[in-house]
């Protein structure tokens, strides 16, 4: 499934919003202007009180704007997480998850926050089994990871090796069996 490199396969819903490129905030805009612009033009075109037209009330124009502006989230979230999923070219996303990630097993923390999680690792695997793969779902049932766990399907060894220009990051890591929280 995966062309691209795969960072995280449930990955936190701030992750996924911090990770937003300037093409999702494009997006997340343009879709919050084409609500209540479509229904300028839908009125301008097709007036609703007959042949004359008459500009939308407010109350619609913000109720276009809001729901652009939730459509206009939906799709940037998805974009974002396809860069997670490596479905589409994430190399910049990739570069930046690599220095979060060894900059934390440098301090010897779990990078994915588990040791701060106030939750059961019973609770922890039963909330990563139900929002891994929601995002395929978005836009019928907007449900997000908001839970720190250990189960993100990435196998932690391949940060301790060394790419091309990250010798210069000069981060010691501490080995993975002194790290807490990893299954």
């Amino acid at each position: 499934m995966s062309k691209y490199e795969v960072i995280d396969q449930d990955p936190t819903f701030s992750r996924v919003v911090n990770y937003f490129r300037p093409s999702d905030y494009l997006t997340w805009l343009g879709a919050t202007i084409a609500g209540p612009v479509s229904l300028i033009l839908l009125e301008k075109y097709e007036p609703a009180s007959g042949r004359q037209f008459k500009m939308p009330k407010p109350m619609f124009l913000r109720a276009g704007a809001l729901i652009g502006f939730t459509t206009g989230f939906f799709l940037a979230y998805n974009e974002s997480t396809k860069r997670f999923w490596g479905v589409s070219e994430n190399k910049r996303e990739v570069e930046k998850d690599r220095y979060e990630i060894k900059s934390l097993l440098s301090k010897g923390k779990n990078p994915y926050g588990c040791e701060d999680s106030t939750l059961t690792p019973y609770m922890q695997d039963l909330s990563a089994r139900y929002s891994k793969n929601s995002q395929v779902l978005l836009g019928i049932l907007p449900w997000f990871n908001f839970v720190n766990h250990p189960y993100h399907g990435v196998d932690l060894k391949k940060y301790y090796e060394v790419r091309d220009g990250e010798d210069k990051w000069g981060f010691d890591l501490v080995p993975l069996d002194q790290i807490k929280g990893l299954p």
